[in-house]
């Protein structure tokens, strides 16, 4: 368990704190060369990416920022929705004088990624999405069926109710149920940031989306806009909130978007195949 409030120890990371657009974003980076850029998901941070930095850091300048919320990054009492999130990372970019890079994202980090993509396809070389869907509509009404899916997201989502599941284990039990790849140290590591105005945030993450962004996203907010930027969507098949069927679905929609399913992998495709991920990052 790492000391209240260190970082925890990755080997050749450096740590920095950046003005994005008026947040202040923390930020890990190892390597030098091409810049990778790679957002995670709830209830994650940057040390997601603890087992793929080393492995790319040979080859890249790899930067991993804590989104808005989380981590070490500030936590503002607003902006939790996917479009907000977004432009943070365009400030990012803008800050550090980044034109073009790959982009990878896992869970929230790849919607995040979907939409800049669709929005700004211009700044991106290339994007792995890992286990997550591009935000379209599904054509097939049979997945209504699995609407519950998201089942889980309802109590978080809850005014106070949310932040207090979260502050009481409630993140440590999705990635232990959801993977058996988590020390207890590396619980430790996410799960510790996941208090007071931090668990507050998760609430908002969610109820944003519930109540701001599904139904628009369902209705076809995005259903207009081609994905033009070369992208691989590897997904662990054991995924309990995402069917395959739906992934299939997805991946035959646009020529742009190859799918690479991971057998024997769950959602956190990243704990559990490191090597995989950083293979496929590092692919032309």
């Amino acid at each position: 368990m790492t000391a209240k409030g260190a970082f925890p120890e990755v080997p050749g990371v450096r740590h920095r704190f950046v003005d994005a657009g008026g947040l202040r974003m923390h930020l890990a980076e190892a390597g030098q060369g091409e810049p990778i850029v790679m957002l995670h998901g709830w209830p994650q941070h940057w040390y997601l990416w603890r087992e793929v930095i080393p492995r790319l850091a040979p080859h890249a300048h790899v930067i991993c920022p804590d989104l808005r919320g989380f981590g070490w990054t500030d936590v503002p009492r607003s902006g939790y929705d996917r479009e907000t999130m977004a432009r943070d990372v365009l400030a990012l970019l803008d800050e550090l004088g980044l034109e073009r890079v790959r982009i990878v994202g896992h869970d929230w980090g790849g919607w995040i990624g979907f939409l800049l993509c669709l929005h700004r396809p211009a700044r991106f070389s290339r994007f792995v999405a890992l286990n997550i869907v591009p935000p379209w509509p599904s054509r097939d009404p049979r997945n209504l069926l699995e609407i519950w899916r998201m089942a889980y997201q309802v109590p978080l989502a809850l005014p106070r109710l949310g932040r207090r599941a979260v502050e009481l284990g409630g993140a440590r039990l999705a990635l232990r149920a959801a993977s058996d790849a988590f020390s207890d140290e590396e619980l430790d590591a996410f799960t510790d940031r996941l208090k007071g105005d931090r668990a507050r945030a998760s609430e908002l993450l969610y109820r944003t989306f519930l109540l701001r962004e599904a139904l628009p996203v369902a209705a076809g907010r995005y259903a207009g806009l081609t994905l033009r930027v070369p992208t691989l969507l590897l997904f662990g098949e054991r995924d309990i909130g995402i069917p395959t069927r739906l992934v299939r679905e997805y991946a035959g929609r646009s020529q742009a978007l190859e799918l690479e399913l991971v057998p024997g992998a769950g959602h956190f495709v990243v704990d559990e195949k490191p090597e995989l991920v950083a293979d496929r990052t590092l692919a032309r």
